[in-house]
């Protein structure tokens, strides 16, 4: 589309405004084929040209007759229009007979279904036999093993929409791959530039779609099939438009820089060549981490290339290692020499022994004499104040105490002695 067309065409937006319709009608619009689009520029999302909705809006008795052939019920009203109650309504539209046109999840993220009110009145006059007197039995015994059609219906109409609007026969599968489970869909199409290439071009979920994580779960499950029976036909359906796309427009491969970098879903970044004398690339070689010394290789502990460093280091500046501290290759050999560092264990243990003393030291230093200054009195002036933690100790340390403990009662700490 050029320039020069895109400006007489409007967003969706744009365009619900000026037929007096709300996003959701609008969108319903479309996809029943009440109003015609035309495709974005480079791709883009589809747009509204400037005739179709001066069109529109010639129609007699705009835009209450528009806004008629798009109006929605829920299921209370749907059931007043086909002069039935709502459980019977329910049951019906469950068996397949009544099928919905969109949904949205209320405050407690149940589905609501929503039901062309055309439609149902339709369909009433259609099945006037089920409307009064007793279920059938057979549909009183799908009703009783769980049955509910409604997911499915809903999808088998989605889809024929989405197809009627597709462009091509590549457009036609990404529709059909987009009710599948993206593990089916990979057992199917089994080259991953085509499903790349489905992926881009998979349509986007209705409009209304949940936003928030818990929402968005309920509603990911009514776009994918469930019933063993509905992805059988997806599947087949899925080869045989897969089929007539690669007759007509492969897709592009390996050969044509579309490739999927061992990722599934993801096209790879394709570096350009390299020129005439430049070095070939050599692979790189990725080793698992490893938290021993012994495990590390030379040419792995071997710190970067002088030229790579952004800053000279010199000696006596900060950072730069001591003179005399092993550097590069002779590091390397000290720590495979030393062999397995020690464990947690043999860590945690050392860690408490160091502490055991330092505070034995500090109990130490705190009962002795500081030496006096020359010519000044040595009086109790010049001994280390003692705090709260040594009150009522003596020479710094507890004193003893009795058997009776609660801890030594317990016998979970032995007592001090001495």
């Amino acid at each position: 589309m050029t320039d020069e067309e895109t400006r007489d065409t409007v967003a969706y937006g744009r365009a619900a405004r000026e037929l007096a319709l709300r996003r959701s009608e609008f969108d319903l619009a479309v996809h029943l084929g009440h109003v015609r689009t035309v495709p974005g520029p480079a791709g883009g999302r589809p747009r509204v040209p400037g005739q179709e909705i001066a069109r529109l809006r010639a129609e007699p008795g705009f835009p209450d007759g528009l806004r008629d052939r798009v109006g929605t019920v829920g299921t209370a009203r749907a059931a007043e229009l086909a002069g039935i109650a709502a459980d019977r309504f329910t049951r019906l539209a469950r068996t397949g007979h009544f099928t919905p046109v969109a949904y949205h999840l209320n405050r407690y993220r149940a589905v609501v279904w929503l039901y062309l009110a055309r439609e149902v009145e339709a369909a009433a006059t259609c099945h006037q036999a089920l409307l009064t007197g007793r279920t059938p039995a057979d549909l009183l015994r799908r009703l009783r093993a769980g049955e509910d059609d409604r997911p499915r219906t809903w999808r088998a109409r989605r889809r024929r929409m989405l197809l009627a609007q597709a462009g091509d026969a590549w457009e036609e599968a990404a529709v059909i791959a987009s009710f599948l489970d993206p593990l089916q869909v990979a057992e199917i199409v089994p080259d991953g530039s085509e499903r790349v290439r489905l992926d881009r071009l998979r349509p986007a979920p209705p409009y209304g779609h949940p936003v928030s994580p818990a929402g968005r779960a309920v509603a990911d499950r009514l776009l994918v099939a469930g019933d063993p029976a509905e992805r059988a036909e997806l599947r087949t359906a899925l080869a045989k438009a897969l089929r007539t796309a690669r007759s007509r427009w492969p897709a592009p491969g390996p050969a044509d820089g579309l490739t999927t970098g061992g990722r599934t879903g993801f096209p790879a970044v394709c570096a350009p060549p390299p020129g005439p004398g430049a070095p070939s690339a050599s692979p790189v070689v990725h080793h698992p981490p490893s938290d021993r010394a012994s495990d590390v290789s030379p040419a792995e502990a071997r710190p970067p290339a002088p030229a790579a460093t952004a800053r000279r280091r010199t000696p006596g500046r900060r950072g730069a290692p001591p003179a005399g501290a092993a550097t590069g290759d002779a590091r390397a050999a000290e720590l495979v020499a030393a062999g397995p560092g020690p464990t947690a264990e043999e860590t945690v243990r050392a860690a408490i022994a160091r502490r055991s003393h330092r505070r034995a030291g500090q109990r130490a230093a705190a009962g002795t004499r500081l030496p006096a200054p020359p010519g000044a009195d040595a009086g109790p002036g010049h001994r280390t104040p003692a705090g709260p933690a040594t009150a009522g100790r003596e020479g710094g340390r507890r004193p003893d105490r009795s058997r009776a403990g609660l801890l030594a009662r317990l016998g979970l700490r032995r007592p001090r002695v001495g």
